[in-house]
């Protein structure tokens, strides 16, 4: 009888030894995904309106990225002491290495051209953009190598590359491209 007590005991810490290592197998995994594989950020401010709006949260994946046109991203930059930039930054690519990014402001729009470094124009179709009113100069920037050229969706709201606290983002500074929102969850899904 006492045989048989002892091994239903043994049975009983061997079940939960068992749980207690799928438990710590379960967290170590989900540390390594966030960790390497993807990553969490919080949208912060409205320069992505209506795409992203203020808190929402995003996953981001840099798994074999390479930033290609119209990709959100988000990225660490570091600028003059006058400017904080302690927080990760959301920005769409509008220029890879080797364009040219023309921008001509209009009363009630921005016309955005591309020329890319074989001397392809393309004028963007941007329909999720937000354009109140002219809020910089007209410009012509040339993406160097290792950078890109980012806007934010809301136009006449974002600080990004048509200004010098920010400018071309070097590459090494991308955390990653956004591919999910996960919050608010009425907003779920992907993002583009």
């Amino acid at each position: 009888m006492q045989e048989n007590k002892t091994v239903k005991f043994n049975n009983v810490i061997r079940a939960v030894v068992e749980q207690v290592e799928l438990v710590v197998l379960v967290f170590a995994i989900i540390i390594f995904v966030f960790s390497f594989v993807v990553r969490t950020c919080r949208v912060s401010g409205d320069s992505m309106n209506d795409t992203l709006i203020n808190n929402e949260n995003v996953i981001v994946s840099d798994i074999a990225y390479t930033p290609q046109r119209g990709d959100i991203i988000v990225f660490h930059q570091t600028g003059p002491d006058e400017y904080d930039y302690n927080e990760p930054i959301v920005k769409r690519v509008i220029g890879v290495a080797g364009d040219t990014v023309k921008i001509e402001h209009l009363r009630d729009t921005m016309i955005v051209t591309v020329t890319d470094k074989d001397g392809n124009k393309t004028v963007l179709d941007e329909d999720y953009i937000r354009y109140d009113y002219p809020s910089y100069r007209d410009s012509t920037t040339y993406v160097e190598e290792g950078t890109v050229f980012v806007l934010g969706d809301s136009r006449s709201h974002s600080g990004d590359s048509r200004l010098s606290s920010i400018g071309l983002v070097d590459t090494r500074r991308i955390l990653g491209k956004v591919v999910l929102r996960v919050t608010p969850f009425s907003r779920f899904g992907a993002v583009d």
